[in-house]
C-alpha cells in the first residue's frame, strides 16, 4: 500500500514536495517512484529511484525535480522546484515488488501550477 500527499496549488516557478510511504520494507521493492498524468495525456514516468538509490528522471524534468527516500521511514519524495504551468497534473506514487513484479499505485494527487 502506498501513501501519498502533498501537491496544491502553486505559481509558475514555485517549488512543491510529495511524499510517498510505503506500507513495507523499501528494500522490498525494485524501484519507487512518481508518475503523472494531465489532462487529456498519457501517464507518464516523472522520476524514479532504485533499491539502490540510483534515480532516473524524465527530460521535461531534470535539473528542476529530485526525488529521494529515507529507508527508515520506507518514504519517498519528490523535490519540485521551478515549477511550470505544463507541470499539471496528477501525481501518482509506484512501486514495483522486487519478487513480484507487482505495479502497486497510490492515491493520485494533484499538483497545479497557475499564475
Amino acid at each position: 500500500q502506498l501513501q501519498a500527499s502533498g501537491g496544491g496549488s502553486v505559481q509558475p516557478g514555485g517549488s512543491l514536495g510529495l511524499s510517498c510511504a510505503a506500507s513495507v520494507n523499501i528494500f522490498s521493492l525494485n524501484t519507487m517512484g512518481w508518475y503523472r498524468q494531465a489532462p487529456g495525456k498519457q501517464r507518464e514516468m516523472v522520476a524514479v529511484i532504485t533499491s539502490g538509490g540510483s534515480t532516473g528522471y524524465a527530460d521535461s524534468v531534470k535539473g528542476r525535480f529530485t526525488i529521494s527516500r529515507d529507508i527508515a521511514k520506507n518514504t519517498v519524495y519528490l523535490q519540485m522546484n521551478s515549477l511550470k504551468p505544463e507541470d499539471t497534473a496528477i501525481y501518482y506514487c509506484n512501486a514495483v515488488s522486487r519478487v513480484s513484479s507487482i505495479n502497486y499505485w497510490g492515491q493520485g494527487t494533484l499538483v497545479t501550477v497557475s499564475s
